[in-house]
């Protein structure tokens, strides 16, 4: 198939595009590289060995996505592209909003004038908000707490009533959890631009010394040590299951969870990160974070009946292969 990712030069993206190339797929990326980088693309054709075509737009931008259209007969459509930070959600929320889900609305018109029904949505365990875990498909309505989460939320409500009206137009909604990892090639990993959002990418820069210690915030969640907790899954399991999700998408909305189904807390995964590589972090408890809550892991058992899926890897491979491309970054950027 030809595949068109948006948002497919950012981190789960690119990890997706390794898979569906290995898989024998076209691929097309769209991305505007606001926090991502272009020669991740060329780290997927170093990895592959095949080729992948690189358009740098803003989905947010009708025209260019028609142009794309144009140039190429998709099949399939996986939408990654947004912004992606709960905190940074709660300040920016008008940012967030006309980001996430214009881009949304706007790529689903250009699909369904150019017959393109089949779609996989990156959403997000977020929809969840503060409620009963482990998380279930289920749970109607989504009680959201962040503006993050509500673009997932409402993005997910618009391409379901897309479908209700356009019978053929097959959606499949993937909410996974907190992704973290990298390629075992340590080629491509999570590279953000500036000071990290996300936990991982932060342990890992604090553990190189390119940050002094890492902020943990809030020590008093109702949780096994009052820091948060998380359902990590590494990211290439998570490839794994958007391509999953594409082999098996019939008509209609499908919904899943995409993580390993256990709870792992902030100075629980410090601890494995210090375990598995032999590396001290240094970090501070600060003041919670608006729109964070205490615990979000995933009942797992739809995806694995319906799609044949499950997570793999463990915490501490995950920690493992996340300092391995963080300790090749600078080398791998002078290449």
């Amino acid at each position: 198939m030809n595949i068109l990712v948006t948002g497919g030069a950012g981190y789960i993206g690119v990890h997706t595009c390794v898979v569906l190339l290995e898989k024998g797929h076209t691929v097309i990326v769209a991305d505007n590289l606001c926090n991502s980088k272009a020669d991740s693309i060329n780290k997927v054709r170093q990895i592959t060995r095949k080729e992948i075509t690189f358009y740098n737009i803003d989905v947010t931008d009708e025209q260019a996505l028609e142009t794309i259209f144009l140039q190429h007969k998709i099949d399939s459509v996986i939408h990654f592209a947004g912004l992606k930070a709960v905190g940074e959600s709660v300040k920016l929320p008008l940012d967030y909003y006309f980001n996430n889900v214009v881009s949304t609305l706007l790529l689903a018109k250009v699909c369904l004038k150019h017959q393109v029904n089949r779609f996989i949505f990156s959403s997000s365990a977020t929809v969840y908000g503060n409620n009963t875990v482990p998380f279930v498909e289920t749970l109607d309505p989504l009680p959201t707490t962040n503006p993050y989460g509500e673009t997932k939320a409402m993005s997910e409500r618009v391409l379901t009533d897309i479908a209700r009206t356009n019978p053929s137009f097959s959606v499949s909604l993937l909410r996974y959890f907190n992704p973290i990892g990298a390629h075992q090639s340590g080629l491509i990993g999570e590279d953000p631009n500036g000071i990290p959002n996300n936990l991982m990418p932060y342990i890992t820069q604090v553990a190189k010394g390119k940050l002094e210690k890492l902020m943990v915030f809030g020590n008093d969640f109702f949780t096994v040590d009052g820091t948060g907790v998380r359902d990590y899954i590494h990211v290439m399991d998570l490839a794994e299951g958007h391509v999953a999700a594409l082999d098996n998408l019939t008509e209609g909305v499908h919904i899943y969870n995409l993580g390993t189904g256990q709870g792992t807390s902030v100075l629980q995964l410090i601890e494995a990160f210090e375990e598995a590589n032999g590396v001290g972090i240094p970090y501070e408890i600060v003041d919670r974070r608006p729109g964070d809550i205490a615990s979000s892991y995933a009942n797992v058992l739809k995806a694995k009946r319906e799609l044949g899926w499950i997570a793999k890897h463990n915490i501490k491979a995950m920690c493992r292969d996340a300092w391995r491309f963080e300790k090749n970054i600078e080398q791998l950027r002078v290449r």
